[in-house]
């Protein structure tokens, strides 16, 4: 039975118990403890159900690593699956349950797969759920759904009640890994003079070296990492930062950390997780390696372990997986386990060597004990059910055949170790496969590269395949120098001095026995969680699954929340072994950040209710909100939509705010509204390229209004340019394409014209933005006083830089619903009392503010098109009827010669004409022209749509703008529209401008 020793612990505090349930049953640990060790002290082996076949499942790893202990923990809103109890750090009043079974974890019916699995190999589904076809909607969908997934997923109501929150860092040198080669590596680093950040994914730092053992510079690991942690906390360069995860390394020295700040310690404020988001000039990962298990029948049996987790639980935490451990293993380093456990005063029946001339100066050592050492020997199967009873032994080079049967309560297997490359891998390092570790290794030539060509990335440590604490410092030392050296400091480190015990060579081993019988390879486990088995593997090879690739995905191996990090080598090798090839001719599957998973809160940040999308406001929006404004969302922006009064509904609202605007005075806060800066020698010939017509012949000082294309030549922003000098234009775009269409600049200029001479700055938020609409808006800005905004001084499409009663502004001379019309800019921080100003002294002419829908209303009466409206992604300018603001001077703009493609030059395409319905009425917004007949789909054919539909107050019925086959060839000809209530609507087909055709009212 698995139990807590009278004494050991060096991360245990025995003087403080820790009360936690797990199932509904209270246990006690001691502050230190992580849930796996508490759990495993209180003889709760069991922890757990694999996914497929529901096989009883114990922990086999101590950390990151670990596939089969997963638990959900909490309740509530704090209820979260599928957490690893190795790395779940116990405290008081954690709740605990397994997960993956029912009714219960002892008696679990979905065992009953077990059985079953000569009829569930790898890829069954790919087959049996083809055939009937009838029984995939009502029987094998539903069975899939009920069956997928291993935790229980939060109740619908739950909202999580922590908080999370993103943090920025620039540092010269990130270490990622607290271990001895990470400390070393930090230390040399930061003795240069470099920024140096460390990051560790534990509690605690110096990674395996204090339950290992070993001297260095004559003191123990656990000695050394205290006093280099004082050191680099004296160095004021130096950030240290444990339990905090590098989960990912990106492009142009990118890196995220997961740091989990509260887990431990619920009861503490502030956010539970913190996203690093990291830019580095260097990038060392000291990651270190990790254990490898041995495939043998029963290798999944609770109490099934890998050595060093073994070691783990018993120097960290004082616990004892068993009273007698059979250790397997085909390396040196096992013995240091057994040899652990023969001096805690615990029995060691036998260490089952696979080699057949055994180890070296730690073999002597177990020997020297009393441990019986069997060489060339193997695991035929292990016995027992849900927990380990036994060990059946035979000869490593043969199938089988049983030679010895030891009693056991527990096994500790180790198949050597693997350097944990991922980070290394995330973005694009290459691997070499080392014969004589039997492991992939960073490829010192084939890093990661940035802008330059160079490595950002290098490798120290056990993660660069240096396994002996000797070679591991020195190479950290070096690493950690040459790495600040490169991000621009100088300096070197000398390592210290390390005592290694010699180890013999491990031989590699993928099966025990080599030549296992089918029998055995169907019990003999790769990946844990997702019940993936040796014969699993093999039947894929068979199949043609020659691609590494390929076979994870017919047999589900690596895919599980663990990533494959304890079973993709052994899966690669049985693979290779398989197709009678050579480990690195297969290759290794993508690693893919995080390197463990983070939570979705974390990821979220503080982007969660009110701030999941903040609200933009503009200066005057606390004004709209004292005058009863009807809002609307606009992008991530509040416009008024209206501003209802006394009894008044929307739609009387509008009709006012249209004849206010049309008879005397109307105010818009168009602050919203995208402005750009572009800026440079070649800013002209940027924006000939952004427009369809010319902007490089526009004078200083004038206005012109411009049309946008995707490279698809579909329409995609319009809004009027304005040249402030030579070299400097103001571009203003819709509302909701601001920030799109500023990225889009961005991305033109970083990758196709990355040598023009030009920088672009989005200052939407920087201006408020006025518009003084009306026959008497000249008057008001007249009584402002300041400025001469008259026809001569100010004409129509210009702009003047002045000042407006006392404010400093820019005047545009432009116009959007036919009227007189200046919009306003100031600097936002003026823009409420600017805003004030104009509503107090309009006052003599009735001024009104109003809100969208009667722009919208002005604008369709004015014939003018909305982006969204008139254009849905599908639209070219020429179906507007826009060619004039297509430039026939240019050779090209993004969108011309999609635009010249035999689909866009269809006669046939829709173009924009205005409707008015023969009894006034407003048409449905959207609704589509029936043409006569059907389609292939037995539909009814259609001849054009409604793209925006509105009253017209100042018509006095209903007019609308749509998009209509040969629309202008076809004026004063009735066509039918649609009605949602099945009758249809006829309309005549008008000019698409109602009001003002020739344009008197704006240009006075």
């Amino acid at each position: 039975m698995s139990t807590r020793l009278p004494t050991g612990g060096r991360l245990t505090d025995r003087t403080y118990r820790v009360k936690f349930t797990f199932n509904g049953k209270s246990l006690t640990g001691y502050a230190g403890d992580t849930l796996a060790s508490a759990l495993l002290a209180n003889d709760q082996l069991l922890m757990g159900r694999s996914f497929k076949y529901h096989r009883p499942r114990g922990p086999v790893a101590s950390g990151a690593e670990e596939p089969n202990a997963l638990v959900n923990l909490g309740k509530g809103d704090r209820f979260e699956p599928n957490q690893r109890a190795t790395t779940t750090e116990l405290f008081d009043g954690l709740t605990a349950t397994s997960q993956n079974h029912w009714p219960s974890l002892e008696m679990d019916i979905g065992a009953i797969n077990t059985h079953l699995a000569r009829v569930l190999p790898a890829g069954f589904y790919y087959k049996m759920f083809m055939y009937p076809r009838a029984f995939w909607k009502h029987v094998y969908e539903p069975f899939i759904r009920q069956s997928a997934g291993l935790g229980k997923a939060p109740d619908a109501e739950a909202r999580d009640a922590d908080s999370y929150e993103h943090f920025y860092h620039y540092t010269d040198v990130l270490v990622v890994g607290g271990g001895v080669a990470g400390l070393m590596a930090a230390k040399a680093a930061g003795q240069t003079g470099a920024k140096v950040l460390l990051l560790e994914q534990t509690a605690h730092w110096g990674g395996r070296a204090p339950v290992d053992g070993g001297m260095i510079d004559g003191q123990t690991p656990d000695a050394w990492v205290n006093s280099v942690l004082d050191e680099l906390r004296a160095m004021p360069n130096v950030t240290l930062r444990n339990r905090t995860m590098g989960a990912g390394v990106y492009d142009h020295g990118y890196a995220l950390g997961y740091e989990r700040l509260t887990d431990h310690a619920p009861e503490l404020d502030g956010p539970r997780h913190r996203l690093w988001r990291i830019r580095a000039a260097q990038i060392v990962t000291a990651t270190g390696a990790i254990e490898r298990p041995i495939s043998f029948a029963g290798n999944d049996i609770p109490g099934v372990m890998l050595a060093s987790a073994v070691r783990d639980f018993l120097v960290n935490w004082g616990v004892s997986i068993g009273d007698r451990t059979v250790v397997v293993t085909n390396n040196d380093d096992a013995y240091r386990t057994a040899i652990a456990l023969k001096k805690a005063g615990l029995d060691v029946p036998a260490i089952i060597d696979a080699r057949k001339y055994g180890g070296g100066a730690l073999m002597a050592e177990a020997q020297t004990l009393g441990i019986r050492v069997e060489q060339g020997r193997a695991i035929a199967k292990v016995l027992g059910g849900k927990r380990v009873t036994g060990v059946a032994i035979c000869n490593q080079q043969g199938e089988g055949a049983i030679l010895d049967e030891i009693e056991c309560d527990a096994v500790a297997m180790s198949g050597g170790w693997s350097p944990v490359v991922h980070l290394w891998s995330h973005c694009g390092g290459k691997l070499d496969w080392d014969e004589a570790g039997a492991f992939f290794r960073p490829r010192a030539d084939a890093g990661p590269t940035g802008a330059d060509g160079k490595s950002f990335v290098s490798v120290a440590g056990a993660a660069d395949g240096h396994m002996a604490l000797a070679p591991l410092l020195k190479d950290a030392a070096q690493t950690g120098a040459v790495a600040a050296n490169n991000a621009g400091f100088s300096g070197q480190t000398s390592a210290p001095d390390a005592e290694d015990v010699p180890e013999k060579p491990l031989e590699p081993v993928w099966l025990m026995p080599q030549g296992a019988r089918y029998d055995l390879r169907m019990k003999a486990w790769l990946d844990y969680q997702n019940d993936v088995k040796v014969s699993d593997v093999q039947l894929a090879a068979r199949e043609g699954y020659e691609s590494v690739e390929h076979t994870k995905r017919y047999t589900t191996l690596g895919m599980a929340t663990d990533q494959g990090k304890l079973s993709n080598i052994n899966g690669l090798a049985t693979l290779s072994n398989a197709l009678g090839e050579a480990i690195p001719q297969v290759g290794t599957t993508t690693f893919r950040p995080p390197y463990t998973p983070i939570s979705m809160g974390v990821i979220a940040g503080e982007a969660r209710g009110a701030l999941f999308q903040p609200v933009r406001q503009t200066p005057i929006h606390a004004w709209h909100e004292r005058h009863d404004v009807h809002w609307e969302p606009v992008g991530h922006w509040r416009r008024p939509y209206c501003y209802p009064r006394g009894e008044e509904d929307h739609a009387q609202a509008v009709i006012r705010e249209v004849n206010a605007v049309r008879q005397s005075l109307g105010l818009l806060d168009a602050s919203t509204l995208g402005k750009i800066i572009v800026k440079g020698p070649d800013a002209g010939r940027f924006l000939d390229m952004l427009y369809t017509n010319m902007m490089s012949t526009l004078k200083p000082g004038k206005c012109r209004y411009g049309l946008m294309c995707s490279e698809n030549g579909f329409l995609i922003d319009d809004g009027v340019v304005a040249r402030l000098d030579e070299d400097t234009f103001l571009c203003h775009t819709t509302t909701g394409g601001a920030d799109h269409i500023h990225a889009q600049m961005e991305e033109w200029l970083q990758t196709e014209w990355w040598d023009w001479q030009v920088y672009t700055a989005n200052v939407t938020e920087q201006y408020a933005q006025i518009a003084v609409v009306g026959p008497n808006a000249r008057k008001l800005l007249e009584k402002l006083g300041g400025m001469t905004v008259s026809k001569e001084a100010l004409p129509f499409m210009a702009w003047a830089d002045g000042t407006l009663g006392g404010f400093p502004v820019r005047i545009f001379r432009i116009s959007f619903s036919g009227e007189l019309s200046y919009e306003i800019a100031t600097p936002a921080g003026y823009g409420r009392a600017l805003w004030d100003l104009l509503y107090a002294k309009g006052a003599e002419w009735n001024i009104t503010p109003y809100g969208t829908e009667a722009l919208h209303v002005l604008r369709a009466e004015k014939g003018f098109i909305m982006i969204g409206d008139e254009t849905d992604g599908t639209v070219i300018p020429q179906d507007l009827g826009l060619n004039w603001a297509i430039s026939k001077k240019k050779d090209d703009y993004l969108g011309k010669r999609a635009q010249a493609r035999s689909h866009m030059t269809d006669p046939a395409r829709w173009k924009l004409v205005g409707l008015m319905t023969e009894d006034g009425s407003v048409l449905p917004e959207g609704a589509y022209a029936v043409a006569g007949g059907t389609n292939a789909n037995d539909q009814r054919n259609t001849q054009g749509r409604v793209t925006s539909t509105y009253f017209s107050p100042t018509l006095g019925r209903g007019i609308a703008m749509g998009l209509v086959l040969n629309g202008p060839e076809r004026m004063d000809e009735v066509i039918d529209f649609t009605h949602v209530e099945g009758f249809t609507v006829p309309a005549r087909i008008v000019d698409p401008v109602f009001y003002d055709p020739e344009g008197e009212k704006q240009n006075v």
